[in-house]
């Protein structure tokens, strides 16, 4: 009886260590004759000696002794570096099927603990031992019902190690979570759960345990990585941005940051993007943490994983760091490893056409290959040839949207710069061209699924899918409208917006989600809902309770988004004509604009550009149109700077308005041309009739056809020169070409209506000269181009 106290209790200090890290010394004890054998366990310092244990005692090991000497074989293996070495230093020892034997006879006698511990083990140390993994599945299968919570999650985690995610066994466990769910209150164990069971449980299930775990998150502590990464593991899994939870979950990382190694920061950062979840402090820190990385990773597998999550997001000197290295260990990656650093390459818009050459011939994978075939695209001097055609033809059957679309995107590309015109090859990549489009339209004609299709649709970008699969995509939208809801609203409002394909109905459908699900729709989420309303300048027939349903959730949670997606958003109500007091007063003062600038640092220059005109834009727009705020213009100098950047030329439609433009007014010296309005609006032309609709000549600004004009700077808030004659109105004219205009449909877009709407309040008559009107068969001759300016400027009576 003492010694099997004295056994129970090292087990349990054996099961303390593996907790905490302590040292192996710290398990010290005076030599006896009658010392208990896990005590003896304990205190070996190799594998070697563990087994010569087993083989002078194996006549009589209990099956706690069984346990605690998978226990030490675990520690040891995990405490190496070598992991391969490790586990073939464990299989290959014959004691160790004398262990397999024993545990094999005494999994009865074990407690559920001790036969689900052994799995665990028996899985991480011996990939062969296939009865008896199988033997203790099954004995484990027979206790299932009486496991607690602990024990099942352990379980569930070993079927997940055997990929058995869709087996009966997981759908039972599954059903006692589901039963038991109200009395669960541990957290982490509950994490491994729904990671396991998160392939076959009920939409209403995963909202169940959705709802669970924000109600348990308080119960852990700040330092619970793990049940934060298996929770956002989890969300990934069901294919759910679900904002609250990932929010909690990356203050998590982000108060744990110096302790993430780079397997967590790789995984956090993969989660992250398949969720489209955005965290610049995330990212911003994981870049700084990898960085002090990349001196510690010599050797392929760790370096490859380094390369993956750092690249995409490293700055020039972190990048040329990364590529030197690569270059210098490229022979050495295995296929898999090259693979994953080519997607890393076309994310960074880098290549490297040793690696791309050396293994395209060898891929199987549409997906893989469709990165190789891309990545080998935008080589200078690239070809693809007969080969490549035919690897590409036999596997399109099995390609999806994204495979389709990155061969299309990248046939197109050697097209257009193939040289040799319709040489043989030419009209083969022409052929593969055909090939692609019939099977993305029969793939879109197939589909029966919104989520599904999404998952296809998320990443497609470029000239194929617009010309060739736009139309089809939005009839498969139309035909799934019913299945858009709060949980994927907003990524198909994305979709819309990126498409520039102006739909009433998907419109609709968006709106009238947001209104009738207003309570699960999250604040996070408002800008992309918003965005394809503000682009297509369009109100839905809910108009008023769907805005005000937006305003009302940004306003409540104004502290906890980033700068840069209020301004963005700020931007787009004020395309559509609202000015949220609230969001404004966030936005434009001193300790906003100051943070905003400390993260423009860390942008990319195309996107700290684009935030700096849609913060110019904004401020523009509440100038002009909402005074009553008294928020003052502060953007002359940055407009000064664009705007001599960029003087530019006319275009060839521009030249034949502006000549035209001469002579039915009276002379160039009565329209001006490229001229900057107060807050630096640029219009095509200006010109002023008087009270009886004749022109009146500026003075002498003659210019160069196809030039633009000089401009000298002063402050730009007031229309310059002499005031208007009484009955004179000042008139611009403003050359739309397609980009005003959605895709499918001559609807004039937000943008363009803006500016309108402003150029009126600054006191113009403005006349929009579309480009489908300019280049139709009714203008095809000077004398009706002419008539049509006539019309637009002098009205109908005007001969």
């Amino acid at each position: 009886m003492k010694n099997y106290l004295l056994d129970s209790l090292f087990i349990n200090m054996l099961r303390l260590r593996a907790i905490c890290p302590f040292s192996w010394r710290v398990f010290q004890f005076r030599t006896c004759s009658c010392k208990p054998l896990i005590s003896q366990m304990i205190t070996c310092t190799d594998e070697e000696q563990v087994f010569d244990l087993i083989e002078k005692n194996k006549a009589i090991l209990s099956e706690k002794q069984v346990e605690c000497a998978f226990n030490i074989l675990w520690q040891f293996q995990k405490q190496k570096t070598s992991f391969l070495k490790n586990v073939d230093c464990i299989r290959d020892n014959p004691q160790f099927l004398t262990l397999h034997n024993l545990a094999t006879s005494q999994m009865e006698f074990m407690n559920d603990d001790t036969l689900v511990n052994v799995l665990y083990i028996t899985q991480q140390c011996a990939t062969e031992a296939h009865d008896l993994v199988a033997a203790l599945v099954t004995e484990a299968w027979r206790r299932l019902e009486r496991f607690d919570i602990n024990v099942l999650s352990k379980f569930s985690s070993c079927l997940a190690n055997q990929n058995l995610y869709f087996s009966p066994l997981m759908g039972k466990i599954a059903d006692i979570v589901h039963r038991n769910l109200e009395t669960i209150e541990d957290l982490r164990s509950l994490s491994v759960l729904m990671v396991s069971i998160s392939s076959l449980i009920s939409q209403r299930f995963q909202e169940q345990l959705v709802n669970k775990t924000e109600h348990l998150f308080d119960t852990i502590d700040s330092s619970q990585v793990n049940v934060a990464r298996r929770i956002v593991q989890f969300l990934r899994n069901i294919k759910y941005s679900y904002y609250p939870l990932l929010e909690r979950c990356n203050k998590v990382f982000l108060s744990n940051m110096n302790h993430l190694d780079l397997d967590s920061i790789s995984k956090i950062l993969s989660l992250y993007h398949s969720l489209q979840f955005h965290s610049f402090e995330f990212v911003e820190t994981a870049k700084k943490r990898l960085a002090e990385m990349i001196p510690l990773f010599d050797h392929p597998d760790g370096f490859v994983k380094l390369f993956v999550a750092l690249g995409p997001i490293a700055g020039p000197e972190e990048k040329k760091q990364l590529k030197s290295t690569l270059l210098l260990m490229s022979e050495e990656l295995t296929r898999q490893q090259a693979l994953a650093v080519m997607g890393a390459m076309e994310e960074m818009e880098s290549r490297n056409s040793h690696l791309i050459k050396k293994y395209l011939k060898i891929s199987v994978i549409p997906s893989e290959i469709s990165i190789l075939v891309y990545a080998l695209s935008i080589l200078p001097s690239s070809h693809l040839d007969e080969v490549g055609i035919s690897r590409i033809e036999a596997i399109l059957p099995q390609c999806d949207l994204n495979d389709l679309n990155g061969f299309a995107t990248s046939v197109l590309r050697w097209i257009h710069y193939d040289r040799k015109c319709l040489d043989n090859t030419t009209g083969k990549q022409l052929k593969l061209l055909q090939k692609l489009d019939h099977f993305g339209l029969q793939r879109l004609r197939k589909c029966n699924n919104l989520n599904l299709l999404w998952e296809e649709l998320k990443s497609l970008k470029g000239d194929w899918f617009a010309e060739s699969l736009l139309e089809e995509t939005a009839g498969t939208l139309h035909r799934l409208m019913d299945e858009i809801n709060y949980k994927n609203v907003a990524e198909i409002a994305s979709f819309i917006s990126r498409t520039n394909y102006f739909s009433t109905l998907l419109l609709d459908r968006i709106a009238s989600v947001v209104v009738q699900q207003s309570e699960k729709i999250h604040p996070y989420v408002i800008l992309d809902i918003i965005l394809p309303f503000s682009i297509f300048n369009y109100d839905p027939p809910q108009n008023d309770e769907f805005f005000r349903i937006c305003i009302q959730y940004l306003n409540s949670y104004l502290s906890g988004l980033d700068p840069l997606m209020l301004v963005f958003l700020g931007y787009s109500l004020a395309t559509l004509g609202y000015f949220p007091e609230d969001l404004l007063k966030a936005i434009f003062n001193i300790k906003f604009l100051a943070k905003m600038d400390s993260q423009l640092e860390f942008l990319c220059s195309s996107l700290n550009m684009k935030v700096q005109f849609r913060l110019m834009e904004l401020n523009r727009a509440v100038c002009l149109e909402c005074p009553e705020y008294q928020i003052p213009w502060f953007h002359d100098r940055f407009c000064q700077q664009q705007y001599n950047k960029d003087i530019g030329s006319m275009n060839g439609a521009q030249q034949q308005i502006y000549k035209m433009l001469a002579e039915v007014l009276g002379g160039t010296n009565c329209v001006k041309a490229s001229v900057l309005t107060p807050y630096y609006h640029r219009i095509d032309f200006e010109c002023i009739l008087d009270k009886r609709k004749k022109a009146l000549p500026y003075g002498s600004h003659n210019i160069t056809l196809g030039t633009l004009p000089e401009t000298h700077w002063e402050s730009h808030t007031q229309i310059t020169g002499s005031r208007l004659p009484p009955g004179a109105e000042r008139i611009a004219l403003e050359f739309l070409d397609s980009r005003a205009f959605c895709r499918n449909i001559p609807h004039l877009k937000g943008k363009s209506a803006m500016k309108k709407r402003q150029l009126e309040i600054l006191g113009y008559r403005v006349i929009q000269i579309p480009h489908f009107q300019w280049n139709s068969m009714a203008l095809s001759t000077k004398e009706a181009r002419m008539d049509y300016l006539r019309e637009r400027i002098f009205g109908k009576s005007k001969s």
